[in-house]
């Protein structure tokens, strides 16, 4: 898979760790969230941390997850004055690669139209593009074969963001749809030295 992505050696920071944000978004695939977060620890000199959106949180168990989980209140309780840090800032600051998986209908119509009303957009808005952004979008069929989404999607890719497919599954409410697999999809291409099964 072609995906313009450097290997690890290549985007290693001069701390020797590799720091990797996390975006979740309110699709049913962030149901996988504890597990991808689980392995990407797994790689050697990891650091993780999650943005979460508020429609996020209806598909996992925060306490399943073992790192740090930023939501739209940590962006507004961080910052009481001038010249305290801002959060969408540092998070951009910290992280080496910042992956959105999944990415929903609705944050991606966000991206594409350069939308911040939330911290995981202002991350993004905020994005050095020297540095890897990858996505994995994730939606029920009748919404990824709108019109719209293809377009959105080019979009992203326009500015230099990697797309990572997902696979089809068969969703709660019966439909097919796309389901994130960006587990096995990160590792591969950052550290292909390592194979999860």
């Amino acid at each position: 898979m072609q995906t313009g992505v450097s290997p690890k050696c290549d985007l290693l920071n001069g701390s020797g760790t590799f720091r990797v944000l996390v975006g979740v978004t309110g699709s049913v695939a962030a149901l996988k969230l504890p597990l991808l977060v689980s392995q990407l620890l797994e790689l050697p000199g990891v650091e993780v941390q999650v943005v979460s959106t508020e429609h996020a949180h209806h598909f996992y168990n925060p306490a399943e997850i073992s790192v740090k989980v930023y939501t739209d209140k940590d962006e507004w309780e961080l910052w009481t004055q001038r010249s305290d840090p801002v959060l969408h800032i540092e998070l951009r600051r910290w992280a080496d690669l910042f992956v959105i998986a999944p990415l929903d209908a609705n944050t991606l119509g966000k991206i594409a139209s350069g939308i911040c009303d939330n911290l995981l957009t202002c991350v993004v808005r905020a994005w050095e593009s020297s540095r890897p952004l990858l996505f994995c979008p994730a939606m029920n069929t009748a919404m990824w074969n709108h019109p719209i989404t293809a377009r959105q999607i080019a979009s992203l890719k326009d500015f230099g963001y990697v797309e990572i497919p997902c696979i089809a599954k068969k969703l709660v409410c019966g439909d097919e749809g796309l389901f994130v697999c960006v587990c096995v999809c990160v590792s591969d291409i950052l550290f292909p030295q390592h194979k999860f099964t």
